[in-house]
């Protein structure tokens, strides 16, 4: 008899929590997996470590003798692939380990790796999808997004006074926050496969786009720099020093940049470029989380952090929904979602 979904909801979220244990940078999602026995004791555990490593089912049945896995239950937070990549797919070594039963929370919505769940039920392996698929649809969510859409998943970046402004009159921005809140953005780069900006950034304030730590030293993991627009950087520009390859897209097609950029394998990309290319994320729908820094300080004048966003009436305001108020310093990070854009 098969056990209610709901019996698999602790070993789910320990699936969730082990996939959390990955890289969420790259082409390849987070995955954890559990292995149970039919008294539903844990046989073995899995998560996925990055790319050409093995996923997260091949993980825990390699902690496993051959002869200690026909008959148990495999607790996936992702469905199954069933493509031959880097490595083999996870639905073919499943079968081949005699799993009796898979349990997944979210379907593979990959073109190449979906359809592990019907591979697996033509091989007569029950399988039950959906448990906790809320819980891991937001474990994965930008994973989730940029496979869907076919572009990266994107977090626009600003940091702004109380009053709305990025900068003051004459242009000068630094330093409107603390350094706490700064120290953040440095790690929050580090959590993206690319960063962007225009080429009015870079002619205007010569960025570095690099993560680094409080010492100033290089985090280990790089966001891949990117500039939008026709005109060229400079050869002695900070971005030419980055220590990844930059890349000049000459190009102000916002959407075609995204699908090449999805294209180079990126997934997560963060957008710090001002008010010019911020507003036209916005505008144009394509962003994805908003992280803002609000520093309890006044400057007034014109330089606001958004220009024109196409709204031309109260009803057609672009409303966020809050996920999380985070105090740094004397500052406040805001991080927000798009809900459905309001008609009038």
């Amino acid at each position: 008899m098969t056990p209610p979904s709901s019996a698999y909801d602790a070993p789910m979220r320990r699936a969730f929590e082990l996939a959390g244990r990955g890289t969420s940078l790259g082409r390849n999602p987070q995955v954890g997996c559990v292995l149970l026995r039919s008294d539903s004791s844990v046989a073995a555990e899995g998560w996925h470590r990055g790319s050409g490593t093995p996923h997260a089912e091949v993980d825990a049945l390699a902690r496993l003798r051959p002869d200690e896995t026909r008959g148990l239950t495999a607790v996936v937070s992702l469905e199954p692939c069933d493509h031959t990549g880097l490595t083999g797919p996870c639905s073919e070594a499943l079968i081949e380990a005699g799993v009796s039963r898979v349990v997944y929370a979210v379907a593979d919505p990959g073109e190449a790796s979906s359809g592990g769940a019907e591979r697996l039920r033509r091989a007569g392996v029950e399988v039950l999808g959906g448990v906790l698929a809320d819980e891991g649809e937001e474990a994965i969510r930008p994973w989730l997004v940029a496979t869907r859409s076919r572009r990266p998943f994107v977090t626009l970046k600003w940091a702004s006074s109380l009053d709305g402004r990025s900068a003051a009159a004459d242009g000068s921005s630094q330093w409107i926050t603390g350094t706490a809140a700064r120290q953040h953005v440095h790690e929050r780069r580090a959590a993206h496969d690319a960063i962007l900006v225009g080429t009015g950034t870079v002619l205007a304030d010569d960025p570095s786009l690099t993560a680094r730590g409080d010492a100033g030293e290089l985090l280990p993991e790089q966001p891949l720099p990117v500039v939008l627009g026709r005109r060229r950087v400079p050869d002695g520009a900070a971005l030419r020093r980055h220590p990844r390859p930059l890349v000049e897209t000459g190009s102000r097609d916002v959407a075609g940049v995204l699908s090449d950029l999805f294209d180079r394998g990126v997934r997560r990309l963060f957008v710090e470029g001002g008010p010019t290319v911020a507003s036209e994320f916005v505008r144009l729908g394509l962003v994805d989380d908003y992280l803002l820094y609000l520093a309890p300080t006044l400057i007034g004048g014109p330089r606001a952090a958004l220009g024109d966003l196409g709204v031309e009436t109260i009803g057609e305001q672009i409303r966020l929904t809050t996920t999380r108020i985070t105090p740094l310093g004397d500052d406040l990070v805001i991080v927000a979602r798009a809900q459905h854009r309001s008609t009038p």
